[in-house]
């Protein structure tokens, strides 16, 4: 066993990754699975710790883990035109804008619907009700997130607090 590699503890903290973050990437071939030490315990070297610091940072810019792999295999591709690194970037950018003025329209909305709200003993509540009606509401991709839909108590009127 290499006498500078490292448990997954000690390349959590030198990464910045979580441990559980670690084997997840590794279930998914971000990075590839840790070699083992002969007590069974998953051990890693510099070169894993660098590409979980990369990863750390990719995601800080909200890159995906599909956008992310990417990234790893051009970094990793020391022949790569840097314009696919580029064109990638740029495409992400596209993304954040467009997420941009989705939670804009969001926002705008919700500042509407909080100054018709009373926000006192009163039942009577418009943000509930324009939630309820589903009308004239931004349209957004979040909007149409399966973790979103089928709540519960959506239809319900309630006092604002």
């Amino acid at each position: 066993m290499d006498p500078m590699s490292m448990n997954i503890g000690e390349t959590a903290r030198v990464s910045g990754v979580s441990a559980k973050m670690i084997r997840h990437y590794e279930e998914i071939g971000l990075i590839p699975k840790a070699k083992r030490s002969d007590s069974g315990y998953r051990r890693y070297s510099h070169i894993e710790v660098h590409a979980l610091r990369f990863i750390r940072q990719a995601r800080s810019l909200g890159f995906s883990i599909k956008q992310i792999g990417a990234l790893l295999s051009l970094w990793r591709d020391q022949r790569r035109p840097s314009s696919k690194v580029k064109a990638l970037a740029l495409a992400h950018i596209d993304e954040l804008d467009q997420r941009i003025h989705e939670m804009q329209a969001m926002k705008r909305t919700l500042q509407e619907l909080a100054v018709h709200c009373h926000g006192d003993e009163r039942p009577e509540c418009p943000i509930l009700d324009k939630l309820a009606s589903g009308t004239g509401l931004p349209e957004t991709r979040a909007a149409h997130s399966p973790k979103l839909e089928g709540r519960a108590g959506i239809g319900r009127k309630n006092a604002c607090h």
